[in-house]
């Protein structure tokens, strides 16, 4: 059942529109790489508000949009009418079980900084191949454990303030390493050679100084506010607060001190079935 899902309640907690909204323009950019053609059918999971999925609905793919977070699937739907996108449709679920979607119905799987949150990391890759026709794609973005850029420092600042995970927990930023996604997918059936990897960069535009972007994150992103109250009960609320800052401020790419723009380096992942 959906309300097992740990998941849930760390998507629907806060407002992940708010962050979203400084990914935009990265996620307009990845779709138009993905070759996406008149009446592609796409699944995109642990879509979110549609950062991905709107731009390839834009591009006149017929895109379903699933997240687990019941907020986010509405938020979806609002921001697909008000494009006037009929192609575009959101629903909620879990995406290491699909069961609503049925087998091989999709050209293209594409999950950005998605499926890779989802537990059950050898369910997600057999989920998507299922869903996946032959001779489709399936596109992942994930984030990488220890790397220097922003989104994996985030994870990894808040780790240190937050109690140690449940028993058996998968960390998402285990989908950033090339050989646990081969064994994963091997696992649903797809051969290595199958499967490639690239680099690439997810740039967050936000308009105001970084300090008031790590504002955002503390008041609205799950993870990082999980890490604040965690750190709250411990007196060490301005310590995470003063690391962020300097994670933030460091990694700033804008010309302004007023505004921000911080570039993260993600695994990008195809899937050729």
């Amino acid at each position: 059942m959906l309300s097992m899902n740990p998941n849930k309640a760390l998507w629907e907690k806060g407002d992940f529109t708010r962050i979203a909204a400084t990914m935009r323009e990265s996620g307009e950019a990845l779709v138009q790489r993905l070759g996406i053609t008149k009446g592609l059918r796409v699944l995109d999971l642990g879509c979110g508000d549609g950062t991905t999925a709107l731009p390839a609905a834009k591009l006149g793919a017929n895109v379903v949009g699933v997240d687990i977070a019941c907020n986010l699937v509405e938020a979806g739907n609002k921001r697909a009418a008000e494009h006037g996108l009929t192609g575009c449709t959101f629903q909620e679920g879990d995406a290491s079980n699909l069961e609503q979607l049925p087998d091989k119905a999709f050209d293209l799987v594409i999950s950005i900084f998605g499926a890779m949150f989802a537990p059950k990391p050898f369910e997600v890759a057999m989920e998507m191949v299922r869903v996946t026709r032959p001779g489709g794609r399936i596109v992942m973005g994930n984030w990488i454990p220890n790397d220097p850029t922003l989104v994996a420092q985030i994870l990894k600042i808040s780790s240190g303030y937050t109690p140690p995970p449940p028993e058996g927990f998968v960390s998402p930023v285990t989908w950033g390493i090339e050989s646990n996604v081969i064994e994963r997918f091997a696992q649903a059936g797809v051969p290595a050679e199958k499967i490639s990897f690239a680099r690439d960069t997810f740039t967050f535009n936000f308009p105001g100084a970084p300090s008031a972007f790590v504002d955002e994150f503390r008041r609205y992103y799950g993870p990082t506010m999980n890490a604040f109250e965690a750190a709250e009960k411990n007196g060490r609320a301005a310590d995470l607060q003063r690391e962020l800052e300097e994670l933030f401020t460091s990694q700033n790419k804008s010309p302004s001190k007023d505004t921000t723009s911080i570039p993260a380096t993600f695994l990008r992942v195809t899937v050729a079935l």
